[in-house]
């Protein structure tokens, strides 16, 4: 083999290694885990498959959004901009997970199960209210 094809191959081996890195590397989704209904209950939505198909199916006054997922039949409540405020999600059978938002960037709870069952999400800023969306 004369030099010169000698450095090409090594440069394309070079390449196809490269590329190669960067195609595993590039794929974090497929970290993401799975869950349905009752087995989502207390999960990051943003760890699981949940938010790829999350939509907003209710706003309250204070822009509370209440994110429900098909695919997971999961809920969960999402805020973003506003006042310092506390945040929760709740359903009929009493399950309910908050968190305090403090009025930076978007913050959204833990899931719970929606699957056979109603949720809602709600804020309440001290001396203005609560104001909660409707069940969905």
């Amino acid at each position: 083999m004369n030099p010169l094809t000698r450095r090409l191959a090594t440069a394309g081996s070079a390449i196809a290694l490269a590329a190669s890195s960067l195609l595993l590397a590039s794929s974090p989704a497929s970290a993401a885990t799975s869950c349905n209904g009752p087995d989502c209950t207390g999960k990051d939505p943003s760890t699981t498959v949940c938010q790829n198909d999350a939509r907003t199916v209710a706003t309250n006054s204070l822009g509370t959004e209440l994110r429900y997922s098909p695919t997971c039949r999961a809920a969960w409540a999402r805020q973003g901009g506003g006042p310092g405020m506390t945040v929760w999600v709740e359903s009929n059978t009493g399950l309910e997970q908050a968190i305090h938002y403090s009025g930076n960037g978007t913050a959204w709870t833990a899931m719970i199960d929606d699957r056979g069952i109603i949720a809602r999400a709600c804020g309440h800023v001290t001396g203005f209210g609560s104001s909660c969306t409707t069940w969905y």
